[in-house]
């Protein structure tokens, strides 16, 4: 299960795909969108991505700050990022610390695989609590647009 709405979100510090570090604490006051995805280069996952790309203004239009989160290295999520098209930050949890703080880690995905982020999203609201978490059933599962979209115009 997802971390719980109502509480108050993790900090973290992950590094992006130019590897400088991002902060949570950078974006303090901001509502945040954490995008939460297993493997880059897999069919959900460029899916799960490219509908946030494509929604990008919608999001923006609400002042909400999107990121995707993966235990990839920072090196293949700026790959990842270039051919899709990404408009967005990507960052890499290989150190798999913030998948455990936000109780987004996989145990075992594909082929004795272990240690994966799970795929979901949680949004942080502007005042650091938890607004709305998403975790989907299997890495299979697209996550749910719509009702991360409805928690989101809820908080404006």
């Amino acid at each position: 299960m997802a971390i719980a709405v109502g509480s108050k979100a993790p900090p973290f510090k992950l590094y992006n795909t130019e590897r400088k570090e991002v902060s949570s604490a950078d974006f303090a006051g901001k509502t945040l969108v954490l995008q939460f995805f297993p493997a880059a280069f897999t069919r959900v996952c460029t899916e799960q991505m490219c509908n946030s790309r494509d929604e990008l203004s919608f999001y923006n239009d609400l002042g909400a700050t999107v990121f995707g989160i993966s235990v990839d290295m920072p090196f293949s999520l700026k790959e990842y990022k270039e051919k899709n098209n990404i408009n967005f930050e990507l960052l890499s949890d290989a150190n798999k610390l913030t998948i455990h703080e936000y109780d987004m880690y996989h145990c075992n995905f594909i082929c004795g695989i272990k240690g994966v982020a799970k795929r979901g999203v949680i949004v942080i609201g502007a005042d650091g609590i938890i607004a709305y978490a998403e975790e989907t059933v299997n890495t299979g599962t697209q996550v749910n647009f719509a009702a991360l979209k409805e928690a989101l115009t809820k908080l404006k």
